[in-house]
């Protein structure tokens, strides 16, 4: 999210040196407003003469796909850019120390909305340790990572959620948990709307996906595709553990399903749920549940998104082009871009428009997000914030090059 548009220049990219991987960038602007969706649509509507909690359309669809292409698309930037993450890891950390003040001073807005800024950061920072790793070793800690993780975090989330006061913070983190130190890394790490541990494996699914020649129409078909299938795969998982094996009679005898609307959660996100006392809950493939099953689906998503936007990108005609260039510059402009999304919506929450439905809200941010993301395009900007993530990358690349000897040039 903070970075600017991305070009391939590394060996093996499968394009040109310079030349823009446009899907990219295409990518990045459909989970920015598929965001905001998520952001101002309900998520659980109450229907019928009793009142029952179900799923929308905007939670089945977008809820935790939206978040986790983010993610994912974090970790296929770290592996192209004219300056490789890889030889540039002080820049790494430097950048995503600034998106985490954003995160925190976002945090600070009155508003509906769980800001994902500081663990964004957090993933960057880790990504650090793993970014100069090949292909082959990225798919197997990936995949490792998405199988274990949720075990791990199954079997500490407990002992977390049992500590007095619980060791979670019930909001987007901001500057004062500073000064709360253990429920900050508790929440950052696994208690949290967007618990880290498990997380991690999206930017690892991630550099994967970026090792490969993604200028290839191959590479980027096997994306689509494959991404697809795994994604069903991981649907038709759990539907055969909750249904025909009984996981759902399990779940529902839980506390937690006394507490919250259950089915209906299953459905579109199960965020805020504790998913303590029975080992079914990592049967789940629900947005926002962290399991196996939902790091696998959400990431075939991804997967396949990216692929059929490279593919996208692929049609050259002007008009194309054209059509096209609103959504690939709000995806080069995103940290921007969303820091003002929740800053607006919490100015709308807090009376800025009244009378205004959920549905032209949603239009008006993004009308702006495409307009603002092709304005600063058009002009060769970075967006304010891209241009200081960018700086602070920058720095880091010049204090790591000090006192080296520059190798020879080529004659």
């Amino acid at each position: 999210m903070g970075a600017r548009g991305v070009s391939a220049r590394r060996p093996g990219s499968g394009g040109r040196a310079g030349k823009r991987l446009e899907g990219i960038d295409l990518a990045r602007g459909a989970a920015l407003l598929a965001m905001m969706a998520a952001h101002v649509l309900p998520v659980f509507e109450q229907t019928g003469p009793a009142g029952a909690w179900e799923a929308t359309w905007a939670g089945t669809v977008f809820s935790g796909r939206a978040a986790a292409l983010f993610a994912v698309l974090a970790g296929v930037s770290l592996t192209l850019g004219r300056t490789p993450a890889a030889r540039n890891r002080l820049g790494l950390v430097l950048r995503a120390a600034v998106i985490a003040a954003v995160g925190f001073t976002l945090g600070l807005v009155e508003v509906n909305v769980a800001v994902i800024l500081v663990q964004y950061a957090v993933l960057f920072a880790a990504s650090a340790a793993v970014v100069g790793l090949g292909q082959r070793a990225l798919g197997l800690l990936a995949a490792s990572w998405l199988l274990l993780s949720p075990i791990v975090a199954f079997a500490v989330r407990a002992p977390l959620l049992a500590a007095v006061p619980p060791l979670r913070l019930e909001h987007s983190p901001r500057w004062e948990d500073l000064l709360t130190p253990a429920a900050l890394a508790a929440d950052i790490a696994v208690t949290g709307f967007y618990p880290v541990l498990q997380w991690f494996g999206y930017v690892l699914v991630g550099l994967w996906i970026g090792r490969a020649q993604l200028a290839r129409a191959s590479v980027q078909t096997a994306l689509l595709v494959g991404g697809t299938a795994a994604a069903a795969l991981a649907k038709g998982a759990e539907w055969a553990l909750l249904y025909p094996l009984g996981g759902i009679n399990a779940l529902l005898a839980t506390q937690q399903a006394r507490v919250w609307p259950l089915q209906a959660m299953l459905e579109a996100s199960l965020a805020g749920v504790e998913q303590t006392e029975t080992w079914w809950w990592l049967a789940t493939a629900a947005p926002h549940s962290g399991t196996t099953l939902d790091l696998v689906h959400t990431s075939g998503v991804a997967a396949a998104a990216i692929g059929a936007f490279l593919l996208l990108a692929r049609l050259r005609p002007l008009a194309q082009t054209r059509l096209l260039s609103p959504l690939s510059g709000a995806g080069a402009t995103t940290l921007t871009l969303y820091t003002a999304h929740v800053a607006a919506l919490g100015w709308s929450e807090g009376g800025g428009t009244p009378g205004l439905s959920r549905e032209a809200l949603l239009a008006a941010h993004i009308v702006a997000a495409l307009a603002i993301g092709l304005f600063v395009r058009s002009n060769g900007w970075r967006g304010p914030l891209e241009a200081l993530a960018h700086g602070a990358s920058r720095l880091g690349a010049l204090a790591g090059s000090r006192g080296k000897v520059p190798s020879p040039r080529p004659e």
